[in-house]
């Protein structure tokens, strides 16, 4: 009998697997048992052949040679992880190999890596496919226990190659034509454009929005205050006159409570998380970007195994994964969350129904704890601050709703009428999962009517307006995009001017991109110099903000991206070609390009400097890059980087803002918007004085600098592209 191949995505789950499939023996790539060998990928090892691998003349980047529309697409082994590719190539040759056992990541992108691999080898055996969503021991034996048959994701590589080939023909078309008529290095992608499309709309709603003031009122009784509100309804005046005539006819007056209602309410637990919800509340609460939160959550899925498979964007579980929650829940007993675990496992049965719900699962269910024991001490500080999130939500959807009485007042002063609302506590429920403030999960309340602790008052009863006064504010612009805001705008894209057909559509869709790309595309972005960050808040660049023009309107569209999106769906559930939505994509690319060559508008560098390129001599542009100020050359295929200035999260000893880091070598400064200016050996001295070693320094700085934008040029992006932009 012949050795099953088990190929597995890295080599930090290839020997996961290796371990408990008791294979023991150290090859080159690989390890060997009795049964199996388990070898690896390192992410992908092919990937889409550049344009020049077709043609000669795609070599050089002009309008003559677009579009470019490859008859067949075709695979390329990736050079620099070529060695592996060989490893596991001949592998699959193996005369003792008789089937394959594809463990890459379970999911569209896990499925292009070992596809593409399988079709370059030329592999032809039969295989299986590896199909869980943790990576604990017990569930890779359960796992390897249910193999299931690799024709039945099959569909699945299709919805993901076509992706690919989409990117890849519209992507490259477009950016080539861009690049080549404008003489800059412009790129514009099927999910990027409509994504900084939308950052460049909100700046320019902002910009164009004129604030108006308007007036609230407001009526001091014993122990409470009211808001005047309209007949209509409205708590807002936008004439002071109309305002000072309220106040002048119940000054010194008696008021009636002429409503009383009590209503009881229940608010049910906040789903579990998927990714996309993961990453809001990961940048909201610790500022981290959805990137981040990404590959955090992948080191406490592969390596700690402490959670279960991130890139989902489901929030419930199925019903066979139910059972398993006592376990789960004795997993996570440390800590916090101990005594509130271990109350829950008691408990029989469990409250599933606000987490249980079949229908609501794709290809993954939620993100919860595995049943893993957990040691918070192995945590890094960002890992430990993600378990919590996940842990006290998961903790959170298994307790009952919260329970609450509201109750809302009406006091009429004459013909004028007064609101106050208050709310008394009945049963924490699911708020008890998290910290003395209920886990500060409440909606923003933007009314002007406010909650407040009331008295005990009955209807019909007398109150005298002990004071009054006018309230002035202004009407406030939309609020810029921040990393939580904007993956949530990129979930449920569109306007209002939107067609129900259309929001129909994206219902059934994920939105612009995938949970698992969104924060590549973010990062894209934000590389391309075509966004930036003024604090939490993303501002569009004025490379941002021209290029959305540049670009053909119909690609900037939100709408038109999420129904590419449907159909993508519908070839991974065998409902939908892959080949008639690849036509579909040829044809559009060939249109774009001509839409470019067409334009009459023109591309501005206006922060072009007087210093040159030292490689090609051409003047450089200073752009904001995610760390601080660069200086970069314009010419793509150069890619020279310089940088200016750097912040760092190092703080200031008088205002203890971040401190931007400047200059090189032994000129290095650290310098403060209030004015502080401090030499890196002072900085020095002042950490080693405060206990820390000059190698702390040494690595802070090297950590600091390994963080910086690092050169890109759009043809080295190119490669790097297709891998970051599949799900």
């Amino acid at each position: 009998m012949g050795k099953s191949l088990v190929l597995a995505e890295k080599p930090s789950v290839g020997k996961d697997l290796a371990r408990v499939l008791g294979c023991r023996q150290h090859g080159d790539g690989c390890m060997i048992g009795d049964r199996y060998i388990v070898t690896w990928a390192l992410g992908h090892l092919v990937t889409l052949a550049d344009p020049e691998v077709y043609s000669k003349e795609y070599k050089t980047w002009n309008m003559e040679s677009l579009p470019m529309l490859p008859p067949k697409m075709q695979l390329v082994v990736i050079k620099e992880t070529s060695k592996q590719f060989n490893i596991v190539q001949g592998l699959l040759r193996r005369a003792d190999v008789s089937d394959i056992i594809i463990a890459t990541d379970a999911g569209r992108e896990g499925e292009l890596v070992a596809r593409w691999i399988l079709v370059k080898s030329g592999c032809k055996k039969p295989a299986k496919r590896l199909w869980i969503s943790s990576q604990t021991d017990k569930a890779i034996r359960d796992g390897f226990a249910n193999l299931k048959p690799a024709a039945d994701y099959y569909n699945l590589f299709l919805s993901a190659e076509a992706r690919s080939e989409a990117d890849w023909l519209i992507g490259l078309n477009t950016t080539r034509a861009l690049t080549c008529k404008h003489g800059a290095s412009l790129s514009a992608g099927r999910v990027q454009t409509p994504t900084l499309a939308m950052i460049v709309a909100r700046e320019q709603e902002i910009k164009s929005f004129v604030p108006k003031d308007f007036y609230t009122i407001k009526a001091q009784f014993a122990g409470f205050s009211a808001t005047w509100t309209a007949e209509k309804g409205g708590t807002r005046l936008s004439n002071i006159a109309d305002a000072e005539a309220v106040l002048e006819r119940i000054s010194g007056k008696q008021g009636t409570v002429t409503d009383i209602q009590k209503n009881y309410k229940h608010k049910p637990p906040p789903a579990a998380y998927d990714l996309t919800e993961l990453q809001r509340d990961a940048n909201r609460k610790f500022a981290y970007s959805a990137k981040e939160t990404l590959s955090i959550m992948q080191s406490l899925y592969e390596y700690h195994k402490l959670l279960t498979y991130p890139r989902t964007d489901s929030r419930y579980i199925t019903d066979d994964i139910a059972p398993t929650l006592p376990d789960r829940l004795r997993s996570i007993a440390v800590g916090p969350y101990r005594e509130l675990a271990l109350s829950l496992a008691k408990n029989r049965p469990l409250t599933t129904r606000y987490i249980v719900d079949n229908s609501k699962v794709s290809d993954h269910h939620a993100i919860i704890p595995t049943d893993e024991p957990a040691d918070l001490s192995y945590l890094k500080p960002e890992e430990r601050n993600i378990y919590d999130l996940v842990v006290r939500r998961f903790l959170a959807v298994l307790m009952p709703a919260f329970e609450y009485e509201e109750t809302k007042l009406t006091i009429t002063v004459g013909k004028e009428r007064f609101a106050a609302k208050g709310k008394i506590i009945r049963a924490p429920g699911w708020k008890a999962a998290y910290d003395k403030d209920l886990g500060d999960e409440e909606d923003d309340d933007d009314s002007d009517v406010k909650d407040q602790n009331l008295p005990q008052i009955q209807q019909g009863g007398k109150l005298n307006v002990e004071s009054s006064n006018i309230v002035t504010g202004k009407t406030k612009p939309p609020a810029r995009y921040n990393e939580a805001t904007l993956l949530t705008a990129m979930e449920n894209p569109g306007g209002k001017e939107m067609s129900a057909e259309i929001r129909a559509v994206l219902k059934t869709t994920s939105g612009l991109g995938t949970p698992a790309t969104r924060a590549d595309i973010i990062e894209k972005l934000f590389s391309s110099f075509c966004i930036e960050r003024r604090g939490k808040e993303i501002v569009p660049t004025s490379k941002g903000i021209q290029l959305v023009g540049l670009v053909p309107e119909d690609l900037r569209s939100a709408e038109l991206t999420a129904k590419w999106e449907q159909e993508l769906a519908l070839i991974a559930k065998g409902g939908a070609q892959k080949k008639a939505f690849i036509d579909q994509m040829r044809n559009y690319a060939a249109e774009l390009v001509r839409a470019v060559a067409a334009s009459d508008a023109v591309y501005t560098h206006d922060n072009i400097t007087r210093d040159k390129c030292p490689d090609c001599g051409k003047f450089l542009l200073e752009v904001n890059g995610k760390k601080g100020k660069m200086r970069v050359c314009p010419d793509r295929d150069c890619g020279y980087r310089k940088n200016l200035s750097m912040q760092t999260n190092a703080r200031c000893p008088n205002c203890h803002k971040k401190l931007d880091l400047r200059g090189e070598g032994d000129k290095r400064l650290f310098v403060c918007i209030c004015g502080h200016r401090e030499r890196v050996s002072d900085f020095e001295k002042r950490r080693k004085d405060s206990g820390a070693s000059k190698r702390d320094t040494e690595n802070y700085l090297r950590n600091q600098n390994k963080q910086e934008d690092k050169p890109n040029s759009e043809l080295a992006n190119q490669l790097a592209k297709w891998m970051e932009q599949q799900d």
